[in-house]
C-alpha cells in the first residue's frame, strides 16, 4: 500500500464513467487488464503484459487506472456486470470484493494449485473464509529510510527504538532527525509497536484504543514533543512534503515502503545509491504492516480460462524477478529472491528480512473502513487537537457503531 495519489473529482467521474464500460463486449480470447500502479511502473507491467498475450496466445489490453479511483471504479463497473477481466488490486481489497461476489472464487483452479512458492503473508491476503480469491503480485511493508552521510557526520548508528531516535535526535538537528508522514498506513508502526492492533479477529474484539495502542499512538506525539521529528499537519501534502525533505537533505530520516526507493534514488542526495541506508522501522519485533497487490479475475468475465493463463504469465518467478530487477518491487514468490539479478538489488535486498517480520493486517471486508477514520484519529494526535486515549477511544466508538457492530468494544 502507498499513500493515495490525488486526483480532480471531475477526473475520477469521466474515468468511472469511461471505465465502466470496458471489458464487457464478451471476447473470450482478449484480456482486460486494469493496472493501478503509478506512472513509474506502469510502462514496467504493461511491457509484461503484452508480451504474456503474445507468448500465450491470446489478447491483452492493459488498461491504467488511478489506484484512489481503481475500488470504486471497479465496484460500479462490476455490479453492472462489466468492468475488466483482470484487476491488479490492493491486498485490503480482496475480502471486501468477494463478500460482495465481485471476484471469482479461484479455490478450486490451477490458480490455487502449487502455492507452496508465496511468501505465507500475502498468500494469506488472497483468502476469504478458507477461499482463494486471489494470486499474489507484489508484497510491501515499510522500512526507515537514512542518509548515511547525514548520520555518519552526526557518529550515530541506525536507530533500533524509539528511545535511540530521541536520543540521536540532536546530533542531527532536532526536529531534522526525522519525519513523521501525516498518514494513517504510516500510522500502523507505532499502533503495533507496544503490542496494539485496530482489531481482534479472532475475538471479534475493537482493540484500537487498548493500553498497548495508546501508548504506541503516543509515541509519534512525545517525538514531536521532544523535538525529535517533524510532521506536516497539512495532511493532503504530508507525503510530498517528506519525500522533498529527505531528497533535499532537510531531514535525516524517513518511513517509506520500497515503491520510494526508485525517486530518493534519483536525488542528488543519493546519486551514490551507496548513501540511501534501509532498516527495520524502530520498535517492536514486527512494527511495520503487510501491503502489496494481488491479481483477481472479475466475475462473469467471458475471458477467464485466458485470464486464468495470464495471472500464470504475470505472476511467474521470471517476471516477478524481472520487476523486481527493474522497478525493485518485492517479489511474493521465494523462488524469485534466488534470482541472482534480484538477489544483487540492495533494494530488495533490504527489505526481504522486513517483509519476513512484517504485521498482518485484519483480513476482513472491513479492512479499508477501518483505515480510513484512523486518518482523522492520528491527525488529531499528531496536531495535539486530542490526548490519544482520547482519540482513540472516539475511533474505537466510530468503529462500532458504523464499521464493525457486531465487535465486541472491550475498552471504554
Amino acid at each position: 500500500m502507498r499513500p493515495m495519489a490525488t486526483v480532480g473529482a471531475a477526473l475520477g467521474l469521466v474515468g468511472a464513467l469511461a471505465l465502466s464500460a470496458c471489458g464487457d463486449a464478451g471476447n473470450a480470447n482478449q484480456v482486460v487488464y486494469w493496472d493501478t500502479s503509478d506512472s513509474a511502473e506502469s510502462a514496467v507491467f504493461r511491457e509484461i503484459a503484452t508480451e504474456c498475450g503474445r507468448t500465450g496466445g491470446y489478447e491483452v489490453r492493459v488498461e491504467t487506472v488511478a489506484f484512489d479511483q481503481a475500488l470504486n471504479n471497479y465496484k460500479t463497473a462490476a455490479q453492472g456486470g462489466r468492468g475488466p477481466d483482470v484487476l491488479r488490486a490492493d491486498v485490503g481489497w480482496i475480502a471486501q470484493l468477494a463478500q460482495a461476489g465481485l471476484i471469482q472464487d479461484l479455490s478450486d483452479t490451477p490458480l490455487a494449485t502449487d502455492t507452496g512458492d508465496f511468501l505465507p503473508a500475502p498468500l494469506e491476503s488472497t483468502r476469504y473464509k478458507g477461499r482463494t480469491y486471489a494470486v499474489p503480485q507484489v508484497t510491501d511493508t515499510l522500512a526507515l529510510y537514512y542518509n548515511k552521510r547525514l548520520l555518519d557526520q552526526a557518529r550515530v548508528a541506525p536507530p533500533r527504538t524509539w528511545d535511540d531516535v530521541k536520543a540521536i535526535a540532536p546530533k542531527l538537528g532536532g526536529d531534522r532527525a526525522l519525519f513523521i508522514n501525516n498518514d494513517e498506513y504510516y500510522a500502523l508502526p507505532f499502533l503495533y509497536t507496544h503490542g496494539g492492533d485496530l482489531v481482534d479477529t479472532n475475538s471479534r474484539m475493537i482493540t484500537v484504543n487498548s493500553p498497548e495502542a495508546v501508548r504506541g499512538m503516543q509515541v509519534a506525539k512525545d517525538l514531536l514533543d521532544a523535538n525529535a521529528a517533524r510532521t506536516a499537519l497539512d495532511q493532503p501534502n504530508s507525503y510530498t512534503s517528506m519525500k522533498a525533505a529527505f531528497t533535499s537533505g532537510e531531514v535525516a530520516m524517513v518511513i517509506d515502503g520500497p515503491w520510494a526507493a526508485a525517486e530518493y534514488l534519483e536525488s542528488p542526495q543519493f546519486a551514490d545509491p551507496a548513501n540511501l541506508g534501509i532498516a527495520a522501522v524502530p520498535g517492536s519485533a514486527t512494527p511495520a504492516p503487510v501491503g502489496g497487490h494481488n491479481y483477481v479475475i472479475r466475475q462473469g468475465s467471458h475471458a477467464t480460462e485466458a485470464s486464468t493463463r495470464f495471472i500464470q504469465c504475470m505472476s511467474s518467478t521470471e517476471n516477478q524477478a524481472r520487476i523486481a530487477e527493474r522497478l525493485g518491487l518485492l517479489p511474493t514468490r521465494r523462488s524469485a529472491y534466488d534470482v541472482p539479478s534480484v538477489a544483487q538489488n540492495p533494494v530488495v535486498a533490504a527489505f526481504r528480512p522486513l517483509v519476513a517480520s512484517a504485521h498482518n493486517r485484519p483480513w476482513i471486508p472491513e479492512n479499508n473502513e477501518l483505515l480510513e477514520p484512523l486518518q482523522t484519529s492520528y491527525a488529531d494526535i499528531l496536531s495535539g487537537r486530542k490526548e490519544a486515549k482520547t482519540a482513540l477511544d472516539d475511533l474505537a466508538r466510530t468503529y462500532k457503531t458504523t464499521v464493525l457492530t457486531d465487535y465486541a468494544q472491550r475498552w471504554d
